[in-house]
């Protein structure tokens, strides 16, 4: 049955109800009903004005998801609808489109993806090149965007391409506040998820429930406060002859914000030799030479692929990983083996506490985007 209009509606500004979730969660929408869309309706039967449908096959109100974003309502609460299928295009979610809601019709990611290959060294039409931030296969500047069940990827591969220096390839760059991904997968390389702010004078909260995030160079980046909870950070090996290989992490944080990156509940898990991966460095970018890079990772399970003895290193001596806000609380596995003290700073029991989802995100307007 299709979910009630006041159910749709709400998950369009405040998420979807809990007991929709669980039951899209328990049996994949398009498994259980047969329907191209799912329980969400159809063009015909339009769960209201503010629904709209994408089916690359030409069965909804659109065939891309630009076109639907395009489309819908500049006041905010519109709810996008996406078909089973690959859908190859660039996407902009501009700050006019707010509170917009973004549904895998399936309730499976795999099923439903928003791909595209571009890198940072990939030559632009008119000339140049994109840039890290024009790599990106979708990109969010809108507050309120929730998502579920959706796949974001950039299939740039640096072994196709050995003429491109810039081999940063973003697969999402999120700018808006109040943005949640829920069972969401994001999948590329270098750079695969830049959770980031509109400027430095402002701070965006982002939740990212029970994704699946991949890559292998700094594939979460970026100056928001971002909170990672029970999500799975794969680290894929690389064909190079130096280690470390890679890094899963590099916060950008501005000094002036006490909460930047939190990983908690994840496992860090991967295909690379032992060891071959730091957890992250430090990224202090030359737009802001006074940020102070955050990252907390607390009761998680690290896999034998993160360095243990030195599971930290710099991007640059000038900016030692020391003199940043990096610690740890209550992991667990191969990669969290406190084995040099010094090299893995651990909060105690009642700095922990400091340190939750509900800290980093809830602030003054009481978010809640895991409720």
């Amino acid at each position: 049955m299709p979910l009630p209009r006041r159910t749709l509606l709400l998950g369009a500004t405040a998420g979807l109800s809990t007991a929709a979730l669980s039951t899209a969660r328990a049996t994949p929408a398009g498994a259980a009903t047969g329907r191209l869309f799912g329980p969400y309706g159809t063009p015909a039967a339009r769960i209201d004005s503010l629904t709209l449908y994408v089916d690359p096959g030409g069965r909804g109100d659109h065939r891309t998801l630009q076109a639907a974003v395009d489309a819908s309502s500049p006041a905010g609460g519109g709810v996008i609808v996406l078909a089973a299928g690959t859908y190859r295009e660039r996407v902009l979610v501009p700050p006019s489109r707010p509170s917009l809601t973004l549904l895998g019709a399936s309730g499976r990611a795999a099923d439903t993806v928003i791909v595209l290959d571009t890198a940072a060294g990939t030559p632009k039409p008119g000339g140049g090149t994109y840039g890290t931030t024009g790599s990106a296969t979708v990109t969010f500047q809108a507050d309120g965007l929730t998502a579920h069940h959706l796949t974001f990827a950039n299939d740039w591969l640096r072994a196709a391409n050995p003429t491109v220096t810039g081999t940063q390839a973003v697969a999402v760059k999120v700018t808006g506040d109040r943005c949640a991904f829920h069972h969401c997968r994001f999948l590329g390389h270098q750079d695969t998820l830049y959770a980031d702010s509109a400027n430095l004078s402002v701070v965006a909260r982002q939740y990212f429930g029970h994704c699946y995030v991949e890559g292998d160079v700094d594939f979460v980046f970026g100056r928001a406060t971002a909170v990672l909870d029970h999500c799975e950070l794969r680290t894929l090996e690389r064909d190079v002859a130096f280690t470390p290989q890679g890094f899963v992490f590099a916060p950008s944080t501005a000094r002036a914000n006490p909460h930047g990156f939190l990983a908690q509940h994840c496992a860090f898990t991967g295909t690379a030799a032992p060891g071959a991966f730091r957890l992250a460095r430090p990224w202090v970018p030359s737009s802001d030479p006074t940020a102070r890079p955050m990252l907390t990772v607390r009761r998680s399970r690290i896999g034998a692929g993160i360095h243990a003895p030195a599971p930290y290193t710099d991007m640059s001596a000038a900016y030692p990983w020391q003199q940043q806000r990096f610690a740890e609380y209550a992991n667990e596995g191969p990669g969290a083996a406190i084995t040099v003290p010094a090299e893995r700073p651990q909060l105690a029991r009642e700095q922990a506490t400091l340190h939750t989802r509900e800290t980093y995100l809830t602030g003054s307007d009481g978010w809640t985007p895991w409720a």
